[in-house]
């Protein structure tokens, strides 16, 4: 029932054994997503407590995913504010929580953003930090994550998009010095 608003408030055990909680997002920034933690309720107990509960957002960044630029817009795109949001914690360093983010869409389906992006074509997947290398967890993460990075780059999604011939012609041509000190002339 404790709010959290700060990575630091949170006790080392529940991001050793990866407990998931749950948040309204805030803002998304280059830095990663600010949530506000919402704790499971009691309602008498609830009520109270709203009333001495500090204010802060947790800094969360998707764990194992290297964000393109376009990855950002869809995010900003795909989550409104006040969403609700599941982060399971995975990994915490002074000002950021890693975590894998699920997003409910419909009753009994929610979405693994980390995923997402990567299935999309929107970033490349990167070490999970926080996580032990050496961990099951880590590499079954790990994999479900690269199988979703090589779906984007199978289907030529996002950043794996190959330029047509023609484009990669002009773009040789124009790149070409021969080129470039015709056109000084």
């Amino acid at each position: 029932t404790t709010k959290f608003t700060n990575a630091l408030d949170i006790p080392v055990e529940f991001v050793e054994k990866n407990v998931k909680l749950r948040g309204k997002l805030h803002h998304i920034t280059e830095k990663g997503l600010e949530v506000e933690h919402i704790p499971i309720s009691v309602p008498i107990i609830t009520s109270i407590q709203r009333k001495w509960q500090s204010k802060g957002l947790l800094l969360i960044r998707l764990a194992g995913v290297e964000l393109a630029p376009s990855g950002l817009v869809w995010l900003q795109k795909e989550l409104k504010p006040s969403q609700m949001i599941w982060f399971q914690l995975l990994g915490r360093d002074d000002l950021a929580l890693e975590c894998l983010v699920l997003v409910n869409k419909g009753r009994f389906l929610s979405v693994c953003l980390n995923e997402e992006i990567l299935r999309q074509g929107l970033g490349r997947t990167a070490r999970i930090e926080g996580l032990p290398h050496d961990s099951r967890l880590y590499w079954k993460l790990h994999k479900r994550l690269l199988q979703a990075e090589l779906k984007a780059l199978k289907k030529n999604k996002g950043i794996w998009k190959e330029e047509s011939f023609s484009e990669r012609i002009t773009d040789r041509i124009s790149n070409n010095k021969f080129v470039q000190t015709l056109k000084h002339f």
